[in-house]
């Protein structure tokens, strides 16, 4: 029966995102909704973005076993991330009116920096958007008794639907939609978690030392507590799909306060399944000796819900999934066509166009399913994401935007620099984050290489004054 009310509720789904085909007529209808999102609709759109598996699996999991130090990256770092949108960057990327981030590079240094930032951002979209498949192949799994490889490849096949014929108003609606159902389903679930479970003064009671602690208590863990911080907080502000989200919205005004409702909505929503893991592993703690901590959660519900209560819980988290995976499909996909496919197969047509960021979605949708047969860690996925982009792209981007007189060259070495040291670093055994190898690395490139830049200017710059 469980598996009926799922397949219902994603056959819905699916439903709203063809249904919101009617108002694609243009590339820019697609990628960006027209420029023409009300408030609430890109509020929850930048909330949804991000609340996905890893917030309700991948952090619940990491909170039971770590406690606050071990969530610092998700949820801490993400709505970090939203209040420095709103604050910062909103302003100045809503102004650019392109269609994609690249468009930035290319027009500030050049075609060849264009098809190397987009390539970046488009890896960079594969583990994120392979955790939410991974998740929803989870949930089927419990719900429909297949295999998670089976339910993985159903996941594919209904975020390809929906994101193909709808595009970003297929993936803004059902996000509203979405949202509504997340923020109920984990408020049920909580209620009747805490009817059976011991009450909190008592739950807390059973914690470990240093389990609520928000700082670190020794001076060794300080880097990777700062690595936490940053490594969605910085690192997902280079990124397509919060691009998407600023440049869908109908005003710069809109898209700043959506950016700071969407964190604030995240900061007080994503608690809810942390309190919910905290309630399972109490009834179950055995659960945590297991190979995949990430079941543990769906096993309780399945083991101590009556059946309406697990169809809120499942209805949430598919949601929460398929808003993610929507958003990590057609963010690259709109690169893929916008920055890579258009410098080699240029076309005027934009019907032709539209069709090309269709066959994108298509494209990067059945990769990041490829992604899933090597990698399982849902929380490890979207952190290796985000630290990609912050040590490659950060710092170029930042220049760009606020720096009028940056060479070409000085982006490259930055580039360059902080991917390699950061590579590096991951490869050998040692104490210090390899994010921040790779971040410090690309900022000390840039600054070296600005201030040579401006005793021998780069050629590129002399020959475009």
């Amino acid at each position: 029966m469980l598996a009926v009310f799922v397949i219902v509720y994603l056959a819905f789904t699916i439903a709203a995102g063809l249904w919101a085909s009617r108002k694609i007529s243009s590339s820019s209808d697609f990628a960006l909704a027209g420029r023409s999102l009300p408030m609430y609709l890109s509020a929850s759109a930048f909330f949804a973005t991000w609340f996905g598996a890893e917030t309700v699996l991948g952090a619940s999991s990491e909170f039971v076993q770590h406690g606050f130090l071990g969530v610092i990256e998700d949820p801490f770092g993400a709505s970090l991330c939203l209040f420095l949108v709103g604050a910062i960057f909103a302003g100045p990327l809503y102004r650019l009116n392109m269609l994609s981030l690249g468009d930035l590079f290319r027009d500030r240094f050049g075609r060849h920096a264009e098809i190397i930032a987009s390539s970046i951002m488009i890896i960079s979209f594969f583990g994120w958007t392979a955790a939410q498949f991974i998740a929803f192949g989870l949930v089927f799994h419990f719900v429909a008794g297949v295999s998670v490889s089976a339910g993985i490849f159903i996941g594919v096949i209904a975020v390809i639907a929906y994101t193909t014929f709808g595009g970003m108003w297929a993936v803004s609606l059902t996000d509203f939609i979405q949202t509504i159902v997340i923020i109920a389903g984990l408020l049920i679930v909580v209620f009747q978690l805490a009817s059976i479970s011991p009450d909190l003064p008592v739950l807390t009671q059973k914690l470990p030392d240093g389990f609520l602690t928000f700082v670190p208590t020794e001076d060794a863990g300080w880097f990777e507590y700062i690595a936490a911080w940053v490594t969605i907080g910085l690192g997902s502000i280079p990124s397509q799909d919060v691009f998407q989200r600023i440049n869908s919205t109908r005003s710069e005004r809109a898209a700043r306060r959506s950016a700071f409702i969407g964190g604030f909505m995240y900061l007080t929503i994503a608690f809810i399944p942390l309190v919910i893991g905290l309630m399972a592993v109490v009834l179950e703690p055995g659960l945590l000796a297991g190979d995949d901590t990430q079941k543990f959660l769906p096993f309780v519900i399945m083991k101590y819900s009556p059946l309406w209560v697990q169809v809120m819980f499942f209805g949430a988290l598919i949601s929460a999934i398929l808003s993610s995976a929507s958003a990590g499909v057609l963010a690259p996909s709109t690169i893929l066509a916008e920055n890579i496919f258009k410098n080699f197969w240029p076309s005027k047509n934009d019907r032709k166009f539209l069709l090309t960021l269709r066959l994108s979605v298509v494209i990067i949708a059945l990769l990041c399913y490829c992604v899933t047969f090597f990698r399982s860690n849902i929380f490890e996925l979207v952190g290796e994401s985000s630290s990609l982009t912050l040590v490659s792209l950060f710092v170029p981007m930042m220049a760009a935007l606020f720096m009028k007189d940056v060479g070409t060259s000085t982006v490259f070495i930055s580039m360059i620099s902080g991917l390699s040291a950061w590579l590096v670093y991951l490869t050998i055994d040692n104490e210090f984050p390899a994010i921040l190898a790779g971040l410090f690395a690309s900022t000390g490139a840039f600054l070296l290489s600005h201030i040579i830049g401006k005793i021998r200017p780069d050629k590129n710059q002399l020959s475009s004054s």
